[in-house]
């Protein structure tokens, strides 16, 4: 086994992390033990492995190896290992080949997807133009309108922003993100007979069942109406394939409404979460986001809205986007591995069934890959001539057989929403508020988000 500190009866290695911020704990441990260490939660035993080097060999070399989803109490209790993302086995493989090559019959990936984007960034416009300079707080918005991108995929239809059952969906989602980050939830994964007993995960469940059930009345009405003639979303290719006779034994209901809800939310916050970033850093460094207005003015049409054609024409815009990703650092721990069998790795055994954290902040951070790692800077992704560089230690989505299925839509959103405000607005921090006051420590929770603030949206002349 890899080396690491001695645990501690009952507690393990407790003692030496923040449960508030597990990442920079396993970084420090990180710098003690080296880039492979073994790690105590509680009595549960781990694998940590960091920098670029040894996750790319980890998740992309030896894919295989460390391919299985960890057994992660919280998310079991969550998704019963049906859906996507925290699934195993021939089951996973199925779901997931069948949900990639539907989201690409949707348009992910190409640019028919573009015109639901923009569908999406016109009423977003109208928003922040309704409060007419003056400060307000972008979360829920935001989301909302990240949100409608993928439900327009899901369910074949967007819902308006004020919609109560919309809010509250969108409202659950980020709530969920911050309960199963919380120190609480942390500790029902090392301990989890002791903390379920003390009902620690009531209002997670809550969450999940108020999800479910508005997905299972979505599938029943959409399994009234269907027409095999009128296919409109991810559901009504799901109901497809079940009316199917190749349909395998895994497209049952259970395996819909996880993937359903795991398109959702993680279509939803991830996507929403960068925005907010971007927003807050554009606000943070005023002189880049003048440089990426320059370059709008430049090369994108005046009055028209923004086209993944854009991208082409912009590395300086596609250097912030891809530095916002980096620097941002949503997935700090990112969702936990596990070795199907032994596995000799870089010089250690790993046994079968072992829990292996591929701590994606310690590739985005990683000091021999990054020139300034802890700085917001845009040069990591320029070259010499101000044309863009891609980065191999760039894995916000992580890497391997278990990458975000959503990823190139996730990328055409950012680029789209995030070019499309800044061609309208400039981004300020709210009156009274200086650019050194801004915070830009994340906020606690499972995804990093910002700390709250207020964002003032004025009109570009």
């Amino acid at each position: 086994m890899p080396p690491g500190p001695r645990p501690l009866p009952l507690i393990g290695n407790l003692n030496l992390v923040d449960l508030k911020r597990p990442y920079k704990s396993l970084m420090e441990l990180s710098e003690k033990y080296g880039e492979i260490f073994t790690i105590y939660f509680g009595p549960k035993k781990m694998v940590v492995i960091t920098g670029y080097n040894a996750v790319k060999n980890a998740l992309v070399n030896q894919a295989d190896e460390f391919g299985e989803r960890a057994d992660i109490p919280v998310f079991k209790l969550m998704n019963k290992e049906k859906g996507i993302a925290f699934s195993n086995g021939e089951s996973w493989r199925v779901i997931r080949r069948f949900t990639l090559s539907t989201l690409r019959d949707f348009g992910m990936g190409k640019k028919t997807i573009e015109a639901r984007i923009q569908d999406e960034l016109v009423p977003l416009i109208e928003h922040f133009k309704s409060h007419k300079g003056k400060p307000f707080d972008p979360d829920l918005i935001i989301n909302s309108a990240v949100s409608n991108v993928i439900c327009s995929i899901i369910f074949g239809e967007r819902f308006d922003y004020d919609d109560p059952v919309f809010q509250k969906l969108v409202g659950i989602v980020g709530e969920n993100r911050t309960l199963v980050g919380s120190p609480k939830l942390l500790l029902l994964n090392f301990f989890p007979g002791i903390l379920t007993f003390l009902g620690a995960h009531k209002q997670l469940m809550q969450n999940v069942n108020d999800l479910s059930e508005f997905v299972l009345k979505r599938i029943k009405h959409q399994r009234q109406e269907f027409d095999i003639n009128a296919i409109s979303g991810f559901i009504d290719a799901y109901l497809m394939k079940q009316a199917s006779s190749k349909a395998e034994k895994y497209f049952d209901d259970e395996n819909l409404v996880y993937s359903v809800i795991d398109l959702f939310e993680a279509g939803t916050e991830t996507t929403a979460t960068t925005l907010r970033w971007a927003m807050l850093l554009m606000m943070k460094y005023p002189e880049i986001q003048k440089k990426v207005q320059e370059e709008i003015q430049t090369y994108m049409k005046q009055g028209q809205l923004p086209t993944v054609d854009d991208r082409k024409n912009m590395p300086y815009t596609e250097a912030v986007i891809h530095e916002v990703q980096r620097f941002g650092n949503i997935l700090p721990l990112n969702v936990s591995h596990k070795t199907p069998s032994d596995v000799n790795f870089q010089g250690y055994c790993i046994p079968k069934g072992t829990e292996v954290i591929p701590l994606l902040t310690s590739v985005l951070y990683d000091k021999t890959q990054w020139k300034t790692p802890d700085e917001f800077n845009p040069n990591h992704f320029l070259d010499a001539d101000g044309k863009f560089v891609k980065h191999d230690a760039f894995m916000p989505f992580s890497a391997g057989r278990r990458a975000c299925v959503g990823e190139s839509l996730a990328k055409m959103e950012l680029f789209l929403i995030f070019t499309g405000l800044l061609q309208t607005f400039t981004l300020c921090p709210a009156p009274g508020v200086s650019t050194e006051d801004l915070s830009i420590m994340p906020n606690n929770g499972f995804i990093l988000v910002p700390m709250p603030h207020l964002v003032c949206a004025k009109l570009n002349d």
